[in-house]
């Protein structure tokens, strides 16, 4: 049922919100990254009668007269108003024409915006006006069928509100709606603009931005500048590719200054305070009559902190709420035969050491676009064998990173023959060969029971002049199109129960995991080198990432070089250097790529495998929840991270190594604050006799800790008792 939003003639707006709650803001007095079910989301009203999507977080105001607008954008805990000027909801081009949808024009000031200024502001020109609203539960993005014990809210509880609008004078038959959800305990925002063709032509839509604020500066300085400090929010698409990184595969999300903010500081008008979101070109895209145009989703995180810590569990907290599946980490071989006897032996011994998934891996003999009958059967009987064993199996494809012909290739649009893609030279998705390679991956899939899909050289973001391609018409289109391709298969794969490795940020679409961050040609280094880049590497990649979301290297066979000073083959003889690699990983609750045809190669290979198997599963919650830095690795000194799961049994583990070849005692200071934990704690050294400890101000641990050399040591750490006395 649609909620007419406005009732009366143009000089009295009444807006019909009476029947919400009113909204009372309060400042956010627990943690929500220590108890989030606090905070649940609403919509409410405020007292001037507007629209309030709130969970005591964050809160976005919206005023629906004269015209619809958000005119503010709290974050709570601080009671700080982010929104300095106010701009349309979105915007669209069709046919060559902007076209704001809401918004109210007459700011006089746009360094800041006070409620008497809202209330005396007009309808912008050629505007898309509002209509009404309608309020919901949050929608499922797509399917999701849960893997390896993973559980989790499928859509996230929380409220949704579409706004309609009502075209402008020559898009008669063009409703736009905007939709927003907001969740319960966690400050993220979503949104996302539809367009529908009720009409009885066809039209273009050219661009669109889709998110459009005018936010406070969080820097003012007269002299422009190359890093402006932006405002603390984290903005997210699932329109991402091009980058393991968030940042690096946002081409999306644009700071941009505002020309008619004439009161800030800098000189030149240039300070970057106004976020637009949209498609870096295109979509380009026709909607025909009864068809309806989506944009794709844009999630906005506002953060109660610069802290760098605090900002990133709160990132970590959004992927395990918005892409739950992100958390499935199975632990996998990653095999380098298709040898049937060599896979055999290998499932058998993944399936005696407590492994999860065998992934047959590149280089190995694959081939996903042989759809050859042997092909298929082949690797259906592999599959079915994992499976007998209570295994998974999977395998890799290489897509974008290769060529395929001239006829295929994407086509650079500075010369017009193949070449200009971000890997060199690349198919274009869309093309015949493109979308024919889409079909015979899903049959592959599909016939032989595979349960995962590792996706190298998936689709960085190339665009494609090309206007003889199947799929697109031109420049304009070809990104907006190919990526379409990709994400329908990585939804396909995700309702399935697919598993998706692919190294890109693809999480928002569907993606299980990407790489944690490291150099390919560092695992052809000796091997007493690898393990301290390996932590380096783990430390500096769970700052953005949950453990669970980035994968590592272990070269049981040579790589791509360095020889036997680099492999751990004969893995009898390098035992010391496999349990060190196996440690590093589990010990931050990543998952490895065990890159080789076998697991152990001798009795006592075996049980060192087996042993920290095991103690990864006992302790796999805690040591799969967030990471809390505490000493970067540099060679000279204990290294040490702590993991946290406030209020759980273990809310929290220590883990230090020792990377010098001796003993070293030291003084660490732990942070137990995202743990839950304060007045004292009880600390059990790799679980043994337990300890009372009274914490330091702000919930530190004084741990004094000697470990061996080359060593590693743990402790579990639990809330103290009120009744011990604390040492």
């Amino acid at each position: 049922m649609i909620r007419e939003g406005i009732r009366g003639q143009a000089s009295k707006w009444e807006p019909m919100t009476a029947l919400l709650p009113l909204w009372n803001p309060q400042p956010a007095t627990v943690d929500w990254l220590l108890d989030p079910s606090r905070y649940r989301a609403e919509l409410k009203q405020s007292a001037d009668a507007e629209l309030v999507l709130t969970n005591g977080l964050v809160s976005r105001v919206f005023r629906l007269g004269p015209a619809f607008a958000t005119v503010g954008l709290r974050e709570e805990r601080s009671g700080t108003e982010w929104l300095r000027a106010v701009k349309p909801e979105a915007i669209v081009e069709i046919a060559g024409k902007r076209y704001p949808i809401g918004g109210l024009a007459g700011q006089p000031n746009r360094a800041f915006l006070t409620s008497d200024w809202v209330t005396r502001m007009s309808v912008m020109p050629d505007a898309f006006t509002f209509r009404g609203f309608e309020v919901g539960k949050p929608a499922k993005r797509l399917d999701w069928k849960p893997l390896f014990g993973i559980r989790a809210p499928w859509p996230p509880p929380g409220v949704a509100l579409t706004l309609r609008f009502r075209p402008p004078a020559g898009l008669e038959g063009i409703e736009a709606r905007i939709y927003y959800e907001l969740y319960d305990g966690i400050p993220v925002f979503l949104k996302r603009l539809e367009l529908e063709n009720n009409g009885l032509r066809t039209v273009r839509i050219d661009r669109f931005i889709a998110e459009n604020l005018g936010l406070a500066e969080a820097e003012s300085i007269v002299d422009d500048s190359d890093t402006w400090i932006k405002p603390p929010l984290t903005v997210l698409t699932d329109f991402s590719f091009g980058g393991m990184a968030t940042r690096n595969s946002n081409k999306t999300v644009h700071w941009v200054p505002d020309p008619d903010y004439k009161t800030q500081v800098n000189y030149n008008l240039k300070t970057p305070c106004d976020l637009e979101v949209k498609p870096p070109i295109g979509p380009a895209t026709q909607l025909a009559p009864s068809e309806t145009f989506r944009s794709f989703h844009v999630f906005t995180l506002i953060h109660d902190s610069t802290d760098r810590e605090r900002q990133g569990l709160a990132l970590r907290k959004l992927f395990r709420r918005l892409a739950p599946w992100s958390q499935e980490s199975p632990l996998m071989l990653h095999l380098t035969s298709t040898d049937p006897k060599v896979v055999h032996t290998a499932i058998d011994q993944a399936a005696d050491c407590g492994f999860e998934i065998v992934i047959i891996s590149f280089w190995s003999g694959l081939d996903m676009e042989d759809q050859s009958e042997a092909n298929l059967a082949k690797f259906k009987g592999f599959a079915d064998y994992a499976h007998a064993k209570g295994l998974k199996l999977g395998g890799y494809s290489l897509l974008a990173s290769r060529s395929v012909g001239p006829e295929t290739d994407v086509i650079d649009p500075k010369t017009g023959k193949p070449g200009g893609a971000i890997f060199g030279i690349s198919p274009c998705l869309v093309s015949t060969w493109g979308l024919e390679y889409f079909r015979k991956i899903k049959n592959f899939l599909d016939k032989t029971g595979f349960d995962l899909l590792e996706h190298d050289g998936n689709y960085p973001g190339d665009v494609c002049a090309s206007t003889t391609h199947a799929g697109h018409e031109g420049l304009d289109d070809s990104q907006w199109k190919q990526y379409a391709v990709i994400a329908e298969l990585y939804r396909w794969c995700r309702g399935r129960g697919i598993y998706l490795n692919v190294p890109d940020n693809y999480f928002l679409a569907g993606s299980n995991k990407t790489g944690m961050g490291y150099r390919e040609s560092n695992w052809s280094l000796p091997r007493a080198q690898q393990h301290l880049h390996a932590r380096q590497n783990l430390f500096d990649g769970t700052w953005e990432k949950t453990p669970s979301m980035g994968w590592m290297m272990v070269p049981l066979v040579e790589y791509q070089g360095g020889g036997p000073e680099a492999t751990i083959e004969p893995l009898r003889e390098h035992l010391a250097d496999y349990e060190r690699h196996l440690i590093n990983n589990l010990a931050y609750g990543a998952q490895a790529c065990y890159r080789g045809p076998r697991l152990y190669d001798a009795p006592e290979t075996r049980a060192m495998v087996q042993k920290w198997i095991a103690w990864f599963k006992k302790y796999r919650k805690i040591l799969e929840s967030d990471v809390v830095h505490v000493r970067r690795p540099d060679g000279r000194n204990l290294d040490a991270i702590v993991h946290v799961d406030p209020g759980a049994a273990i809310p929290a583990m220590a883990l230090v190594w020792n990377p010098t070849d001796a003993e070293r005692t030291e003084e660490l200071r732990i942070p137990l604050y995202f743990a839950g934990l304060s007045g004292t704690c009880s600390i059990a050294p790799e679980d043994g006799g337990r300890a009372y400890r009274k914490l330091a101000e702000g919930a530190i641990l004084p741990l004094k800790v000697t470990v061996p050399p080359q060593g590693f040591r743990w402790f579990v750490i639990r809330a103290g008792s009120t009744s011990t006395k604390a040492q």
